[in-house]
């Protein structure tokens, strides 16, 4: 179950790099970003042929929980560790901005650099 979190963590890093708010700073854990991105984990691994309505919503509201741009670079690392872990594959990874309509602003991948 850990490694479909951190998975999702990454997938989670498109989500969160959408809206780089730079805003008021509110800490974003791993926890938080691994619960959030867990029901991506089975598309961006290429064990499901579409992501589920719950990876989509997920997605949306870590995007709108970014209010700075340390929230932002803290996500994509936890995203960036998980799918490390999980074997996510950029084929399916840079679909889901587009599937789930979250505008990120740059193309997302297992090799997006966190500190852009």
């Amino acid at each position: 179950m850990n490694k479909l979190l951190l998975l999702t963590m990454f997938l989670v890093l498109s989500g969160v790099v959408l809206l780089l708010g730079n805003m008021s700073e509110a800490a974003i854990t791993c926890g938080t970003v691994n619960a959030k991105a867990a029901a991506c984990v089975a598309y961006a691994t290429g064990k499901a042929a579409k992501p589920p309505p719950a990876c989509c919503t997920n997605l949306q509201q870590l995007a709108q929980s970014v209010k700075s741009v340390k929230d932002k670079k803290d996500i994509c690392r936890c995203l960036k560790a998980a799918g490390k872990s999980l074997g996510v594959q950029d084929r399916y990874l840079t679909k889901i901005p587009g599937i789930c309509k979250i505008n990120v602003g740059f193309s997302v991948s297992t090799s997006t650099d966190c500190e852009k």
